[in-house]
């Protein structure tokens, strides 16, 4: 049986020697989101009616950057920024001891801290505040011995009363946070370093608490930015921080609502200076967790500003 080699197999009218048709580009075509247009509109008219609806009210704006760096305010800024770092500094210290204490096997010690943190989680801090600082009603003197001895009314003074109001109450928030970095390491980090000899405070000291601190950093740095703004129930207690001197100057300025205005601008930005430190130190933590570490907010810029040059479909 012969084959006749000279045969094609195309079309007879085709050339045998034409190039073969170049493939057409493919022409992508976006996925409409359509919810995604009527929720942004919906948002943008509702931010459009609450600004429309604050400049149609007989607010004094001008009286917000007037005295938005007055003496007073400033000085108000500093007692508050004071009055966090020293209540976050006893709230720390207490917060690792207490829950040391309830991890403890001693049936003592765990029993009071439970009892501690139980009791002042349990209370609200404003009342805890008033408590403190009505203290002078039942005890005329605080005796201490040889130590010291004094009217509660001049020991007991506001400034103590929100110290011990608001650092006290913030060791049972913290108790529970570090118990719970504490149980996040796995028991052979305390059994290795046990086999080598190390005691428990220095395990605790060296190995644990270390790596605990990924699970701790997080929700320390929400409690530092609530103890912040929880600063401001101490006005109640006669102690002079941001909220009551803006108070003060409203009710002689005949701006009230503007001072207020005024100090919730100073809030925010307080918190989010605090937001920006609590976002580095995570990410330094975070070192041993992750083979990469997150992009910084200059990174990502960066590296946006860069892609806008690159030419389209190719690498620069």
């Amino acid at each position: 049986m012969s084959v006749d080699i000279n045969k094609s197999d195309g079309p007879a009218d085709a050339p045998r020697d034409a190039a073969p048709a170049a493939p057409q580009a493919i022409k992508a075509v976006p996925v409409r989101h359509y919810g995604r247009y009527v929720s942004a509109a919906v948002a943008i008219g509702l931010l459009a009616a609450i600004v429309y609806a604050f400049a149609q009210g007989k607010i004094n704006w001008a009286a917000v950057p007037a005295y938005f760096f007055d003496d007073r305010i400033l000085r108000g800024v500093g007692q508050t920024m004071l009055l966090t770092v020293l209540s976050m500094l006893i709230g720390v210290v207490g917060g690792v001891l207490l829950a040391v204490m309830r991890l403890s096997k001693n049936p003592v010690t765990s029993s009071v801290a439970w009892f501690y943190i139980w009791f002042f989680r349990g209370t609200p801090v404003l009342v805890q505040l008033m408590v403190w600082f009505n203290l002078g009603l039942v005890f005329e003197y605080i005796n201490l011995g040889p130590i010291y001895k004094d009217y509660w009314s001049s020991f007991m003074t506001p400034f103590l009363t929100a110290l011990l109001g608001l650092g006290l109450n913030e060791a049972a928030y913290m108790a529970e946070i570090c118990r719970a970095g504490l149980l996040s390491v796995d028991e052979g980090q305390t059994e290795a370093s046990h086999a080598l000899g190390m005691s428990h405070a220095k395990t605790l000291r060296r190995v644990v608490i270390p790596q605990a601190m990924r699970v701790i950093v997080p929700p320390t740095g929400n409690e530092v930015i609530n103890m912040l703004k929880t600063t401001s129930l101490v006005a109640t207690v006669q102690f002079y921080e941001l909220l009551r001197y803006a108070q003060d100057i409203g009710q002689t300025s005949g701006s009230p609502v503007e001072m207020l205005f005024l100090a919730a601008a100073w809030y925010l930005l307080l918190t989010s200076v605090l937001s920006v430190g609590q976002y580095y130190l995570e990410r330094y933590y975070a070192r041993g967790s992750s083979r990469s570490l997150p992009q910084t907010p200059l990174q990502r810029i960066r590296a946006n500003l860069l892609s806008l040059g690159r030419p389209k479909g190719g690498m620069a």
